[in-house]
């Protein structure tokens, strides 16, 4: 057992990070204390992760947790091999009443105790992140490199954000305070008030499948930095990464004098539905969900005893009105659309286009000639296997895939998806991204537009002018919700056109994108992820909003 850590120890070494963090989101500039580059971590670190994933195979995920009545979990790689890992299974009536019991000690440690915990617990999983990669890779079907960065350091690095916001909340109001009432010739009225932080309940983290880490820490830190302790029920087919991730937060508790219980794991049995059950337990107070749109809205709907954070789905949109960087913004587009299947939930999926063309500085450009050209780039940037596998990853489930071959019966093809065979794992199923023409002037075309189509699958939307276009976005955001929109056009007129219907329809817009920053990626403790004001998401990663209403300030007064 490791030796045990007092909270004025966690404090003393983690103060500075906090620090630096709370100045990070005040100012948005770029910062990261948690390393990029796979050899920043050590000579050895990557054989060293490989060889601990790989010996967490085909065995059991002890955690020694209240209330484990049995085993489940049946993973298996998008690459092909089977994890053959069993998690323990859990009995509510017992688990829930044990993680309520953990609670007072936590909420009494106070914020800056619970800050320095949370970090100590994310820079155990840093030192670890070639063994979360590894896992991220083998659940997600993310390549390597995608799977280190948004399951390694971006993933901690949103982590960090929410300890960031929870602990500026919770330190806004003063824990004592004096107050004292003139009277005239009498004596002052005089009392001291004590105001406490008190966290709402059990925090419920419904994962997901595609970025269990990324897009799982916000909602698992921002709760225990807030007092809450939190059940983490990952997705089915992505558990390892975050019982990875709960294994070490609980042994960080228990070296500092907390109740592991704090966090504890849940793992439903095939077919059981174990979040429906979860979700309305009187013991859980907050939930974080991400996934479908039809079990957001249930969640929103039936869990009326809990607050409930919500990332579901959307149709990103991005108008094609003009630019001065033509091959840039072709290339910049390329590699959004390519970049791990468009699979994540801020890749673009209809490119609005006048019918007319656009104005570029290779001159003017047709609708046509725009999509042909788009489609070639798409090709150039995968046309070498060993490029596109790394940067395509594999689909993540057989869904996708029935999307992607769907596609041509919705519209024009431009683009037609590829097979791509990976050398290293031939069971991988890996498609290069489709791209279909539609005609927005037709409303029988509007069905499968204004639909998202999860995956590599994208519309060149045709429409009559750029204030069409500015409709038709607005339009979407609205009824659809987006979590991101991006714009090209060297007009100003244009520009504040699709500036004010970002605003008025609350969607976060990237503008003439051409170099290595991409709309579908974002920044910690810089950008927001989503902005929770439309149908796409009621929350955004991460603002104090997302922190605050996880606990309330409970206020004693006594007199002086």
């Amino acid at each position: 057992m490791a030796a045990e850590v007092t909270t004025a120890q966690l404090i003393e070494k983690h103060r500075p990070t906090l620090d630096q963090a709370l100045e990070t989101i005040r100012s948005r500039a770029y910062w990261s204390p948690h390393p990029e580059h796979p050899k920043a971590y050590g000579e050895n670190a990557a054989a060293d992760g490989l060889a601990a994933f790989e010996a967490l195979r085909g065995k059991r995920f002890e955690l020694d947790q209240p209330g484990t009545d049995d085993w489940a979990g049946e993973e298996v790689s998008p690459y092909g091999p089977e994890l053959g890992i069993s998690y323990p299974h859990p009995d509510v009536a017992v688990l829930l009443p044990a993680m309520r019991a953990a609670l007072p000690v936590w909420r009494d440690a106070g914020p800056e105790a619970r800050a320095a915990v949370c970090l100590e617990i994310l820079a155990r999983i840093s030192a670890r992140t070639h063994e979360f990669a590894q896992a991220v890779m083998h659940t997600s079907g993310q390549a390597f490199m995608m799977a280190f960065q948004a399951g390694g350091p971006h993933a901690q690095d949103r982590g960090l954000e929410a300890v960031a916001y929870a602990y500026a909340e919770q330190v806004r109001t003063p824990e004592r305070a004096p107050w004292s009432k003139p009277q005239g010739k009498r004596d002052p009225l005089e009392l001291t008030k004590t105001f406490t932080p008190v966290p709402r309940g059990v925090a419920l983290l419904i994962g997901c499948n595609t970025f269990p880490t990324w897009n799982g820490y916000p909602g698992l830190f921002a709760s225990l930095a807030t007092g809450n302790p939190v059940l983490v029920k990952p997705h089915p087919r992505a558990v390892l990464p975050l019982a990875l991730t709960v294994k070490v937060a609980r042994e960080v508790l228990e070296e500092a004098g907390f109740p592991a219980d704090l966090v504890c794991l849940a793992v439903d049995k095939p077919g059981e539905g174990l979040a429906k059950t979860l979700a309305v337990r009187p013991e859980v107070r907050v939930i974080d969900y991400t996934g479908s749109t039809a079990f957001g809205d249930w969640l929103e709907t039936h869990a009326r005893q809990a607050q409930v954070f919500t990332e579901k789905a959307g149709v990103n949109t991005v108008v094609i009105e003009s630019t001065d960087n033509y091959k840039g913004m072709l290339s910049n587009l390329a590699f959004s659309l390519s970049l791990y299947s468009g699979q994540m939930c801020t890749t673009p999926q209809n490119l609005l286009i006048p019918r007319d063309g656009i104005a570029t500085d290779a001159g003017p450009k047709a609708y046509d000639e725009v999509v042909s050209d788009l489609a070639d780039a798409v090709s150039g940037l995968l046309g070498d296997d060993a490029r596109a596998n790394a940067l395509l990853g594999a689909l993540v489930n057989p869904q996708v895939k029935e999307r992607i071959e769907a596609a041509p019966g919705l519209g024009e093809v431009a683009l037609a998806s590829r097979e791509v065979v990976h050398p290293e794992f031939p069971g991988a199923t890996v498609r290069t991204p489709v791209i279909v023409k539609m005609d927005g002037g037709k409303p029988d075309a509007e069905a499968a537009y204004l639909s998202e189509c999860f995956g590599p699958v994208s519309f060149a939307v045709a429409v009559d002018s750029a204030a069409d276009a500015v409709d038709l976005l607005r339009r979407t955001v609205r009824e659809k919700g987006a979590m991101t929109v991006g714009a090209y056009t060297t007009s100003a007129e244009v520009e504040q056109l699709i500036e004010e219907a970002c605003l008025e329809e609350c969607a976060q817009l990237s503008l003439n994108l051409t170099g290595g920053v991409y709309v579908n990626q974002t920044a910690a403790f810089s950008d927001f992820h989503g902005s929770g004001g439309n149908p796409a998401a009621n929350a955004a990663l991460c603002d104090d909003a997302f922190v605050a209403n996880r606990f309330r300030t409970v206020e004693v007064r006594r007199e002086a």
